[in-house]
């Protein structure tokens, strides 16, 4: 048994791992103690890596050799990496031949790796001579980019994660950090614990589990965050709670600011926001007369059409009152992706430069060239994006290099983005996973190396540069991504620069981050004192830490000078505007979207793997009891979600977290998970089917977060539910030849299924029962095509049954079912097979429509634990013998049925089911 420490590619906190491999094949993980991000913790995501890297996974999932397309939906078949790379080569140079360099366009990612990052910019702005090269770090972080450029002077979160130690007021706003930051949190639970007199204002359209620690709780309405803040500083100032020599002596612009905020009465925001007039007073006395105040943020403020003045406006409320520069204060942005921060450092954004220089100066432009040895880059900004896919669409855009993002599942305005992948003449799709929806665009496919098997470095939300190690080798013939754009740059040189030296001289990704390294020397994040080595022997480190420093800078701007000019910090006088899209009286509901507890982006990864389905295990679309009380609507009835751009179908969900007018789809649904088809018959996919391309104008990055919709029931009435156990080298094949029949009904939906077993849950609803043939592939597909089912078939009534029950260890257990045309008896039947329940005695109920429950079979609870399994059911039954205060009952909890002992992530909804269910002798108090 081999251990190598390494990095998680999920989110941005950056935790430390260490992964266990035996024989060339990864066998466990765990979280590093010594790594200052997580301690030794892992989140649920973090804790199942492992799962996601088997040899069963992998030989389903991961694309393991180049392949190529002949025509846009032809099979892909396999071609040598020397005929990959040559057809690339002649492909590019004949279109920048023809077109020039703007006809191409890279997108890429924030799990790439620092060194990735750094070729892909370079390949692009340095060789080619074009600035098409943008990340999906735009749909996540360029308004966080903007904001501290457009207050602080530079793109550096000043604060660190030990700040949360040292903070007595934490606002949170935008952010579910209890599922997008899992770690954190639990940072900030611990925090709290130590010193309960700590401040938390959370500010969120939604009541999330985030919400659960607040003292105060802001449920503003979307898209008002500016005039909260506005209104937040007017109260401020009306007070006498800014700090006026601060002011003076840091920062220039106040004037312009306080003239702006005036009209931002207290009562006029409240109105806008929906927030209480006296909770207004509340978080601004405690933001600005704390000892320290730190800000989490994330993407309610990032994924907006005013999300540059979102950030600037925060950022403005810390300089009026001086909470920054010291421990426990400041504006901390907190990181989607774990490497986005670093590709933001290497200019990896269609309008950067690397470390940080700005495109439109001329002296950082020859700085960039002389690094890299050429006459000059181009000074016009690249296409961000969304422009890069429009142009594709428009046919601007000819080429399309795609690497380690999934577009046609995260990208808003899907119709267009589907647009752009079936016009473009040539599209690379460079990628670890072949499951990805955009697989299915590509004319080229490269298989990629991914977690487990890359070399190099990531850098976290706290500025923390990590390295991140190979536990195993490659498998089959993927190909590391620097590497790849190496043996392509070097090619495509003999066209561009013949005769030439290589501007890609690089045996290995130290090679290249040693070039990055020097192109930070006197930038705001040098890091020319740092090294591989050191990284090795000292462990993770934070930049800046110039040569000569012996470990990196914890906390930024303490001596109150800023990057600008004149080293001041400049106040942002950026007035409120509304969303890009109100809802209006045709489109009466706000549609935000947000992340799952359990899940990652657009689970590529995490969709592998099936006790990660057991909090969600299915989509749906959440709204707030009454409006659906005033529509009729009842949990599980699919119902229509309509924006001006497409219409997708799913089931509705009431959930009190929802305001009024709003409604929550989880962001992860996409193409992979979600289908139906439109009225005339075209495919439509994914939450994303919904979402608006509109961006904010400063910072490009799209509003991802609303959208205006409709919500109308869906008279299907025609129902299919097919589930089945299948084995672990079968399940996720199954499931991706599933998804070809989705687009047959107008809903479906196709979920991983178990926990210690693997399975698939496919769902679908039709206004008519489709083929037969399309019945009897599921049937197939599922194991339960055979003579060994039970079946039963109407054709008149369009009602099938089909059913395999199989005896082992003494008992006769269900395998697998289909119910097609009436579902009613799910509440019965999907319990016998997930629960493994003994099955002999219900042979002929399984075949009957409708047949009633038997006593004997009740449906557990749904999951709350997903380390030990621990469902609601389980939770009440513990806490009806609990007593004492809350926390000891939580307390109790914990020790009786070990939830929340492991990862932790479940802690919230926890104290959720302890305050529901009161002690006995005390007396629920109902919110």
């Amino acid at each position: 048994m081999t251990d190598t420490r390494s990095t998680c590619p999920y989110c941005g906190v950056g935790c430390g791992v260490i992964i266990s491999s035996e024989a060339g094949q990864i066998t466990g993980v765990r979280g590093d103690p010594d790594h200052p991000a997580n301690f030794g913790k892992l989140c649920t995501k973090g804790t199942t890596l492992h799962f996601t890297a088997t040899p069963a996974v992998t030989r389903q999932t991961r694309l393991l050799q180049p392949l190529q397309r002949m025509t846009r939906k032809a099979t892909p078949t396999p071609l040598g990496w020397d005929a990959a790379l040559d057809l690339t080569t002649d492909r590019f140079a004949k279109v920048i031949k023809d077109h020039g360099p703007d006809a191409v366009g890279f997108y890429i990612s924030g799990q790439l790796l620092t060194e990735d990052y750094y070729v892909f910019n370079k390949l692009a702005k340095g060789l080619i001579g074009t600035n098409n090269v943008d990340t999906n770090s735009r749909l996540c972080m360029s308004s966080a980019v903007a904001g501290y450029k457009a207050t602080l002077g530079a793109d550096a979160p000043p604060a660190c994660y030990d700040d949360v130690n040292h903070a007595q007021c934490l606002f949170i706003v935008g952010s579910n950090a209890a599922y997008a930051h899992p770690v954190l949190f639990r940072r900030i639970e611990e925090a709290k614990k130590k010193n309960p007199a700590m401040k938390v204002i959370v500010a969120d359209p939604r009541r999330t589990d985030t919400a659960e620690l607040a003292d105060l709780f802001l449920p503003l309405q979307p898209g008002s965050d500016v005039m909260l803040f506005h209104g937040l500083l007017h109260i401020m100032l009306w007070e006498g709670w800014i700090k006026p020599d601060y002011i003076a002596a840091h920062t220039t612009g106040f004037d312009d600011l306080k003239a702006l905020v005036r009209e931002c009465t207290p009562e006029h925001v409240a109105q806008v926001c929906g927030v209480p007039k006296a909770d207004l007073f509340t978080a601004a006395q405690w933001f600005a007369t704390s000892p320290a105040t730190l800000s989490l943020y994330c993407q309610g403020l990032n994924q907006s059409s005013s999300g540059t003045a979102k950030n600037a406006t925060l950022i403005n409320l810390h300089l009026a009152t001086g909470q920054i520069g010291k421990p426990g204060a400041g504006p901390f942005s907190l990181t989607g992706q774990p490497n986005a921060m670093g590709g933001r450092e290497v200019g990896g954004l269609a309008n950067l430069l690397s470390a940080h220089r700005d495109m439109g100066n001329p002296a950082h432009r020859a700085e960039v060239a002389a690094l890299w040895g050429v006459a000059d880059v181009p000074s016009k900004p690249g296409k961000t994006a969304v422009e890069m896919f429009q142009a594709a669409a428009d046919g601007e855009i000819k080429a399309l290099w795609i690497a380690c993002t999934n577009p046609a599942q995260s990208m808003p305005d899907q119709a267009t983005v589907r647009r752009a992948l079936e016009r473009a003449e040539f599209v690379v799709v460079q990628e670890a996973y072949a499951t990805a929806a955009t697989c299915d665009w590509a004319d080229l496919l490269l298989p990629a190396t991914t977690w487990g098997e890359k070399e190099g470095t990531v850098t976290n939300s706290e500025r923390r540069i990590s390295r991140v190690r190979a536990a195993v080798p490659a498998p089959g013939e993927a190909r590391h991504d620097w590497r790849i754009v190496v043996d392509f740059a070097q090619r495509l040189e003999s066209t561009l620069r013949p005769g030439q030296p290589t501007l890609f001289p690089y045996p290995d990704a130290e090679t290249i981050w040693l070039e990055h390294r020097a192109s930070t020397r006197g930038r705001d994040l040098d890091i020319t004192g740092l090294s591989y080595e050191m990284l090795e022997h000292q462990g993770p480190q934070q930049w800046p830490l110039r040569e000569g420093d012996a470990t990196g800078t914890q906390r930024l701007y303490a001596d109150g000078v800023f990057p600008t000019a004149d080293g001041k910090a400049r106040f942002a006088a950026l007035p409120w505007q509304p969303l890009a899209e109100p809802r209006d009286s045709r489109y009466p509901f706000s549609l935000t979207t947000g992340r799952l507890r359990d899940q990652w982006h657009g689970m590529t990864r995490t969709g592998t793997i099936g006790r990660l389905f057991g909090h969600v295990a299915e989509p749906a679309v959440q709204m707030h009891p009454q409006d659906m009380e005033r529509r009729g609507l009842k949990d599980g009835d699919l119902v229509h979600v309509t924006s001006k751009r497409g219409s997708i179908v799913l089931p509705v969900q009431a959930s009190k977290e929802i305001g009024l007018s709003q409604a929550f789809i989880a962001m992860h649904w996409g193409a992979e998970y979600l289908s139906g088809r439109g009225s005339n018959g075209e495919p439509l996919a994914g939450v994303n089917a919904l979402t608006t391309s509109a961006y904010c104008l400063t910072s490009k990055q799209p509003e991802l977060k609303h959208a205006a919709v409709k919500i109308l029931k869906a008279e299907l009435s025609w129902n299919l539910l097919a589930v089945a156990w299948l084995p672990d080298d079968r399940a996720v094949a199954v499931q991706t030849e599933l998804r070809a029949l989705m687009p047959s009904f107008e809903f479906a939906s196709c979920v991983p299924f178990g926990r210690e077993r693997g399975g698939v849950l496919f769902r679908a609803a039709a206004h008519e029962a489709p083929e037969a043939a399309v019945i009897e592939r599921i049937e197939t597909l599922l194991g339960l095509g055979g003579t060994d089912a039970l079946r039963y078939v109407d054709k008149r009534l369009g009602q099938r049954r089909t059913a395999r029950l199989e005896r082992s260890d003494g008992a006769t257990r269900l395998e697998g079912f289909v119910l097609a045309g009436d579902v009613r008896a799910e509440a019965w039947i999907k319990p016998l097979l997930q629960d493994e329940l003994p099955a002999e005695a219900y042979g002929r109920l399984l075949l009957m429509p409708g047949a009633k429950a038997p006593v004997a079979v009740v449906a557990k609870g749904k999951q709350v634990c997903t380390c030990f399994n621990v469902s609601e059911d389980d939770i009440g039954a513990q806490l009806k013998s609990n007593h004492g205060s809350d926390d000891q009952r939580l307390a109790a909890l914990q020790n009786g049925l070990k939830c929340g002992t492991n990862c932790g992530s479940c802690i919230p909804e926890l104290r959720r089911l302890v305050r529901a269910h009161p002690a006995s002798g005390h007396v629920l108090q109902v919110a």
